[in-house]
């Protein structure tokens, strides 16, 4: 991963990443603002993706049916994402094409309109997503697990946000998030590509110096003690297949623990890809639990995952039982898994090829120019971007010790909440 980068900040608050890469002719533009779900108030959950989706609605300079015109035929692309911590917007462009990611960005960081007709049609729209969303098995058991895992932290809300808020929420309380969020000092501008930095930055500077910038309201985030006993449930509803989900409280993107950790998720379920936006993919066939419960036919399937937040978030573990066989079966089968770890460290060949899948895994999500914009911004989020440029001289100095500390610390049952998805439609399992 060569190349150095250049850092700067605007007298505005904005702050800038650039990073040459001069392998073909294009450069990628990400926007970072430091809003996600973890920003919202209970009753008003989904602002962030709902602000996102009215982003593409055009400003008075842009308008909304001339933007994807616009990227189109300069032969580029250009997409956006809200998470937990954040909401990025990219555009990837021929490099003499770039300035016009600048100054689209910098025009609907303060001038985008909110017209009440589009806000309408985007509840509809919203709202038609989140439907649809509850109709798949899988998002109705981790919205009910990841609601459980929290009280009152803003992690426990799926960031499309609650169907109740999404039908009382009003165009006022979307432009006052909006405005509140969307200020050069709540903002990075992430670039990686074929330029000369120098003359980059006098063009960034251009477009964004005179925006004005104003302080951002007080996180709500409250900091939310462990849980002290597990937490079962279970819900029912249409299909044929029974689904388990396991969710551990896990470490935040800049904790110590999280490097072991994501040995442990390699051990366990295969590595997890961090890039969100793509990279690849590994086979998790030599995971623990695909042996214990895929090989041994008492699942389907299996998979797992965290992911660097700003504050601990969850390891999830998912499993496609398999109709054979009782749920309970199959997780008292994860559980021997679980509670092998915990009593004593797994082998050094083992936690060598854990590193060597999660290695893998990281460099296929950091190939590209795109990609590597991505990164320049993304791990500025939850840490800096030395965490991205160590990551891989880290990840090499996991020991077995390091994972059995880890394992100790956070798979423990009293602080777990386990989901079941149970068909209306099913049988039942036979053992």
């Amino acid at each position: 991963m060569p190349g150095d980068i250049t850092t700067a900040q605007l007298s505005n608050g904005l702050k800038i990443r650039l990073k040459e890469i001069h392998t073909a002719p294009i450069i990628s533009s990400w926007m970072w603002y430091g809003v996600g779900s973890r920003n919202e108030l209970p009753g008003k959950t989904g602002l962030s993706h709902w602000v996102e989706h009215m982003q593409f609605k055009g400003t008075p300079t842009y308008p909304g049916g001339k933007l994807d015109k616009l990227i189109s035929r300069e032969g580029g692309s250009w997409n956006a994402f809200t998470f937990l911590d954040w909401t990025t917007y990219f555009e990837t462009l021929p490099k003499n094409k770039i300035t016009l990611a600048f100054k689209l960005e910098a025009d609907r960081m303060v001038n985008s309109r909110y017209e009440l007709c589009e806000v309408e049609s985007e509840r509809t729209v919203i709202i038609s997503e989140r439907e649809g969303s509850e109709n798949e098995p899988l998002f109705k058991l981790g919205e009910t697990v990841q609601k459980a895992a929290y009280k009152t932290h803003p992690y426990r809300n799926e960031v499309i946000g609650e169907k109740s808020d999404l039908t009382t929420i009003q165009r006022d309380d979307l432009y006052n998030h909006y405005f509140s969020y969307y200020t050069p000092a709540n903002a990075l501008l992430a670039v990686a590509g074929d330029f000369n930095s120098t003359e980059l930055l006098e063009v960034i500077r251009e477009q964004f110096d005179k925006l004005l910038s104003h302080q951002t309201p007080a996180s709500p985030v409250k900091k939310e003690a462990l849980p002290e006993h597990e937490t079962r449930l279970s819900i029912s509803g249409p299909g044929e297949t029974t689904y388990i989900q396991i969710a551990y409280r896990a470490p935040s993107g800049n904790d110590k623990d999280f490097m072991p950790f994501t040995v442990i998720d390699s051990l366990m379920t295969g590595p997890t890809g961090l890039n969100m936006f793509g990279g690849g993919s590994i086979s998790n066939k030599s995971s623990r639990l695909y042996r214990a419960l895929v090989d041994k036919e008492l699942a389907i399937g299996v998979g797992g995952g965290i992911q660097a937040t700003i504050d601990p978030f969850l390891y999830v573990i998912t499993i496609t039982v398999n109709p054979r066989h009782k749920a309970e079966t199959v997780l008292a089968a994860l559980d021997n898994e679980v509670h092998d770890l915990l009593e004593q460290p797994v082998s050094q060949k083992e936690v060598e090829r854990a590193i060597k899948q999660a290695r893998a895994l990281f460099a296929y999500g950091s190939e590209s120019i795109t990609n590597q914009a991505f990164w320049l911004g993304y791990s500025e989020m939850f840490a800096d971007y030395n965490w991205f440029t160590t990551y891989l001289d880290r990840l090499s100095t996991m020991t077995p010790k390091d994972s059995l500390a880890v394992c100790q610390k956070y798979l423990v049952d009293s602080a777990r909440v386990v989901g079941f998805y149970i068909p209306a439609i099913a049988g039942g399992g036979a053992e």
